[in-house]
């Protein structure tokens, strides 16, 4: 047998093993995560019943939480925003577009010394407050600005 085609076989052979391996390997953290999903809060209709699915309801306004985003969004399919949280022991950010379909964009937990920062770009279907949750210890504080949309992102 020739030597390079040799070399080629046992090469295929090896990454179909290791794409095999990897592939297993992948299904059981995947359906840990789809079955920490919090259905009830990413179906809510509003940002108040989202809020209190999601755990985030009686937050506390606070200036210790940036929350980055344009005032003017051109584009509401991809508008920029920016969270950090300065709480100390902040496990969790959860990120609210008001008047969406459903209000929940994303709830993101951390985990002990992860730094509390979120850049992302979220959809937004019309002008409406963006509010941000941080869930610190047992106390929950909030922060919110107004995006003005000016083109649609979640329904046109």
């Amino acid at each position: 047998m020739n030597p390079v085609r040799r070399t080629l076989l046992k090469s295929i052979v090896t990454v179909g093993m290791l794409a095999s391996a990897i592939s297993v390997s992948l299904v059981k953290p995947a359906a840990a995560l789809v079955a920490s999903w919090n259905k009830n809060a990413f179906s809510a209709k509003t940002i108040a019943d989202a809020m209190k699915e999601a755990g985030y309801s009686g937050a506390a306004e606070s200036g210790d939480i940036l929350l980055k985003v344009p005032d003017i969004a051109e584009d509401g399919a991809i508008v920029p925003l920016e969270v950090t949280s300065n709480i100390p022991g902040t496990t969790s950010i959860a990120i609210f577009a008001e008047k969406n379909p459903n209000p929940l964009v994303a709830d993101i937990q951390f985990s002990n010394g992860a730094l509390p920062y979120i850049s992302m770009h979220i959809k937004m279907a019309e002008t409406s407050f963006v509010r941000v949750a941080v869930k610190a210890g047992d106390k929950i504080y909030a922060q919110s600005k107004e995006v003005k949309v000016t083109l649609g992102g979640c329904g046109g």
